[in-house]
């Protein structure tokens, strides 16, 4: 888990950022689907669901899909979150419905809320979805059919903390932005150590 602290005005929010040195799969833009859960012969569906009432599909975890999740301050406002996917691909707009091994779609979850379903490895959180307080920014993956993909009876996803400690400034008040990192700066000293992805 790498630790970096980010300015910008009055403020300062603490990142916690999962990374993997992975080649992050190209995906396209679209919307989700929706359906049950297919017959296909990939993996096991489990009894067991997420959250959102989604079945696991168990697969083992050599060849089985990983993800990372990177959250930093937008200088104009809000959240960029960056994946990092391996051995998994986004799916194309009107992709069948059934589970094929390494595909699917994102899902993003604020607090536990999913906010997003995403066909690419970038998105951008509005600042209103991640108030003052610390939030847990998770992106899990899902199989075509709308299963969970999972291994060891737990969902392959990621999770970054981040923690707002003031509002945002207006545009007039912010304070100039430090060369090579528009509109944010690290912190000398920062502790920073490699983390994994959950799953």
């Amino acid at each position: 888990m790498s630790w970096t602290k980010w300015t910008r005005g009055r403020l300062v929010a603490l990142a916690v950022c999962v990374l993997l040195p992975w080649g992050a799969a190209a995906c396209a833009a679209g919307e989700a689907h929706g359906g049950g859960v297919s017959p296909s012969p990939v993996g096991k569906v489990l009894d067991g669901t997420d959250e959102t009432g989604r079945n696991l599909r168990e697969v083992p975890p050599q060849g089985a899909p990983e993800v990372a999740v990177e959250v930093a301050p937008d200088p104009a406002g809000g959240w960029d979150v960056r994946l990092a996917l391996r051995r998994f691909r986004c799916s194309e707009p009107g992709t069948r419905p059934v589970a094929v091994l390494g595909r699917g779609l994102v899902h993003l979850f604020v607090d536990g809320r999913r906010v997003a379903r995403l066909r690419s490895r970038t998105h951008h959180l509005p600042a209103g979805l991640v108030p003052h307080g610390t939030h847990r920014i998770t992106a899990r993956l899902y199989a075509d059919d709308g299963t969970v993909w999972a291994v060891h009876g737990k969902p392959v996803q990621s999770t970054a903390d981040i923690t707002v400690s003031d509002q945002e400034p207006p545009p007039a008040r912010r304070s100039p932005r430090t060369p090579g990192t528009p509109g944010t700066s690290r912190t000398p000293g920062t502790p920073s150590t490699p983390g994994t992805p959950e799953g």
